[in-house]
């Protein structure tokens, strides 16, 4: 059942929102594995938290058995990699969430995946951050409506989607402001939890060996090239928005990583030990990006359960 919450105001609206529902259908359609894990979620619904020049934006929602529903629950915001430009909001169906994922849901944590804007075109990560906060605060508007803690809340993500989870946590709200209606809303997230992710625009040590060496990836992070972005280009490290009293961050790395490096996370705790920031480093041996790779240390399920202890720590309390 799709929960629609925003109005459309034209007959061009109608047309894209149908023709985003079928091409929607079609989707789930092809990923027959993908279905499947979903179709074990019982409890959840889609809906659309936003519209932007026409194109709707959904989030899914996975809620608790009823015998776990609380009128207030704890809730976590996932933000999907992809490098930027690609991925989907059900990247949490992956091995490096999953796990993660139905814990949380057991545990009585209602949890939020978000489509945002691609960097494509005119848009760019800036966009992308501006919609996961949109989407804080529009959940944050309807808290009553989908049973949710108005303060123990966090975010988390992978990869790219890491590295969003990161600034949208981290960046100040008004740096940040998208849909007018909702700029009252100021989310302020109790916990993060990074996987691989990128941490600096602005440190070219973290370069080498990752896919911003060339720099050209810049281009799509910042829709320039670095040196012609220098402010957005700080607005989107998480090195420079981490303070003294941010939110407390889990970061997951594998130190074989080869796409982003472990470097990113490391620079990130001498970042975090120098302005006395709660930040914490689970290196994962022997694992790739997205923690593939033989023998990895801990394992898929632990490190799920670790950053499941983690995210529980802070929104249970």
């Amino acid at each position: 059942m799709k929960i629609i919450n925003v109005p459309f105001r034209s007959a061009k609206s109608i047309a894209t929102m149908i023709c985003f529902l079928t091409i929607n259908a079609m989707l789930f359609a092809q990923n027959k594995g993908e279905q499947k894990i979903l179709d074990s979620f019982k409890n959840k619904k889609v809906v659309v938290y936003k519209t932007v020049d026409d194109v709707a934006l959904e989030m899914t929602i996975f809620y608790p058995d009823s015998s776990k529903l609380q009128q207030k629950n704890p809730w976590m915001l996932h933000v999907h990699g992809g490098g930027w430009a690609g991925g989907s909001q059900y990247n949490i169906l992956k091995k490096s969430f999953l796990g993660t994922l139905k814990s949380l849901v057991d545990n009585g944590v209602v949890c939020a995946t978000i489509e945002y804007r691609k960097a494509k075109g005119d848009t760019n990560a800036y966009d992308a951050v501006v919609d996961a906060k949109d989407a804080a605060r529009f959940l944050l508007e309807h808290a009553n409506t989908y049973k949710l803690d108005t303060e123990r809340y966090g975010i988390w993500g992978g990869s790219a989607g890491g590295h969003l989870s990161l600034v949208t946590a981290l960046g100040d709200n008004a740096d940040f402001k998208g849909n007018p209606e909702l700029l009252k809303y100021q989310p302020k997230f109790k916990c993060v939890v990074s996987y691989f992710p990128f941490t600096s625009c602005l440190n070219p040590d973290l370069r080498p060996g990752s896919i911003f060496e060339d720099e050209t990836l810049f281009v799509r992070l910042l829709g320039a090239p670095l040196n012609e972005k220098p402010e957005l280009a700080r607005l989107l490290s998480p090195t420079e928005l981490l303070k003294e009293n941010s939110p407390p961050i889990l970061l997951l790395h594998g130190d074989k990583d080869s796409i982003l490096p472990i470097i990113n996370s490391t620079y990130m705790m001498e970042v975090a030990e120098e302005k006395h920031a709660d930040v914490e480093l689970l290196t994962i041996k022997n694992a790739e990006h997205s923690f593939n790779g033989a023998n990895i240390s801990p394992s898929i399920s632990e490190l799920n359960d670790y950053a499941t202890r983690f995210i529980l720590s802070h929104l249970k309390q």
